[in-house]
């Protein structure tokens, strides 16, 4: 799978392994982690980063703060702030540094995994979102793919929810019937002609020759896209 890269930030060592433990047993992330405020800007500015959970106590700088220096070094992935304290000011002092959301220690894990999944579906909805696929950057709440020149193709709603969800796959092949149930829902009454003349439309716009795919390619039983 494309999965999901979280970057975990705290310096309670424990704490900071036993979440990345957690979140290795789900497909859907892989996990950086680090101990300080100086380490997580670095990791943001340098690597892809889905989302990041940040503590506001850190060693070497106030966690809002180097939330606040990410935002200036432009990332706009959701933040997720982790803090001790509870009080009204310290939630709205991390908001508007540029967080999220905020989970007070001591928390559930499956808590804050609902948070990160509601965080990661919204941000992917959001004009701020960008995946590349082959030659293109994928922008899915704008609906749009844009070549490496700058040309840009718009794509329906159906079109943008194949590509997003077949992305999410990785290299793996989609099954025609999940793509179905995924995009259509499973209470829709829609036959794989449907989906195969989405892909076939969807082959016309983004294949540099749709008689030989070789983004959104078939495979037995379904579909996969290849980077």
């Amino acid at each position: 799978m494309n999965a999901y890269r979280l970057l975990i930030c705290d310096d309670d060592a424990i704490l900071r392994e036993t979440l990345t433990e957690q979140f290795d047993a789900y497909e859907e992330f892989t996990v950086v982690a680090v101990a300080s405020a100086a380490a997580a800007v670095e990791t943001i500015a340098e690597h892809r980063i889905d989302l990041a959970v940040m503590d506001v106590g850190l060693p070497d700088m106030d966690g809002r703060e180097a939330v606040r220096r990410m935002r200036r070094n432009g990332y706009r992935g959701p933040v997720v702030m982790l803090t001790g304290q509870d009080s009204e000011e310290d939630t709205v002092e991390g908001l508007e540094a540029g967080a999220n959301d905020y989970v007070t220690k001591p928390f559930k894990f499956g808590i804050l995994l609902a948070r990160i999944r509601a965080h990661l579906r919204s941000h992917e909805a959001s004009e701020d979102a960008v995946f590349q696929i082959g030659p293109y950057t994928f922008r899915p709440g704008a609906k749009l793919l844009v070549g490496e020149r700058g040309s840009k193709l718009k794509l329906t709603e159906k079109e943008t929810a194949i590509l997003r969800f077949l992305y999410r796959a990785g290299r793996e092949v989609v099954g025609r019937d999940t793509l179905l149930a995924e995009v259509w829902g499973y209470n829709a009454h829609v036959t794989t002609h449907t989906l195969e003349t989405h892909i076939y439309r969807l082959r016309q716009k983004i294949e540099p020759n749709p008689a030989t795919a070789a983004i959104l390619v078939t495979e037995a039983g379904g579909y996969k896209l290849l980077p």
